[in-house]
């Protein structure tokens, strides 16, 4: 269901839940809904206008922020890593592909033939692991600080969201993006989705978790809706 709140769509979708949720995603700004079964569509559509300077002052905070210019995989093209920028250096050898970091450089061994595509594979993989390395880590810490326990982790690219979390099964995903951006991100969006163990809406409950197991989240959600988007046109 979409309905418009003037130049503005917002697609609603209805669940098995007891509060309204509204969401602003980046980075184009779209919005949506998340509504009770039983809610009616004009009441949703009253909550909606009755957040619209919300929306507004968002969907502005992303068209302003930073985008990243279109990777092409070149030597001396700039890539995050940890938050801190990074030369490529790009070495052409017929043998196994690899990339390491050395120094302020982040090495890239190809072979000749490889084109855009496969070298995007590399990187995106090498990022893999390096989060894979840092995750158990991470969560063990504060499975014992928040008294939860995590089934499963995974890492994927995903659109919208810094991470997602299963309640009912009790895993959680991290986007594959946030090897790119400082670890105290990383680390505020395992503890955002370990605390939705706790409590799974965006509730006054979890701003008042999240208030005690870590104070200053807000200041790592507001870093990374400053730091750069990736140049990906993405879709919904």
């Amino acid at each position: 269901m979409k309905i418009m709140l003037g130049d503005i769509p917002v697609d609603v979708v209805k669940k098995d839940i007891k509060n309204v949720h509204l969401s602003v995603y980046p980075p184009s700004g779209k919005v949506r809904i998340s509504a009770p079964r039983l809610m009616n569509d004009e009441s949703i559509r009253c909550f909606a206008l009755s957040r619209l300077g919300w929306i507004r002052k968002q969907q502005q905070k992303f068209s302003e922020q930073d985008r990243e210019t279109p990777r092409e995989y070149l030597e001396r093209e700039s890539h995050y890593v940890w938050g801190e920028r990074r030369l490529l250096r790009v070495v052409e050898k017929d043998a196994a592909p690899s990339v390491q970091l050395q120094h302020k450089s982040l090495w890239m061994h190809v072979r000749p033939e490889a084109g855009t595509e496969k070298k995007q594979q590399l990187l995106d993989d090498w990022y893999r692991q390096q989060l894979k390395a840092l995750l158990p880590d991470i969560i063990a810490t504060w499975e014992k600080k928040i008294g939860v326990q995590v089934s499963e982790f995974g890492i994927k690219k995903m659109k919208t969201r810094w991470g997602t979390c299963n309640p009912e099964a009790a895993r959680i995903w991290i986007n594959l993006e946030l090897a790119k951006k400082p670890k105290e991100c990383l680390e505020y969006i395992v503890v955002h989705e370990m605390v939705h163990l706790l409590e799974p809406t965006h509730n006054q409950r979890f701003v008042d978790l999240m208030n005690a197991f870590l104070p200053q989240w807000k200041h790592y959600r507001d870093l990374l809706n400053r730091l750069p988007l990736r140049h990906e046109d993405w879709g919904y």
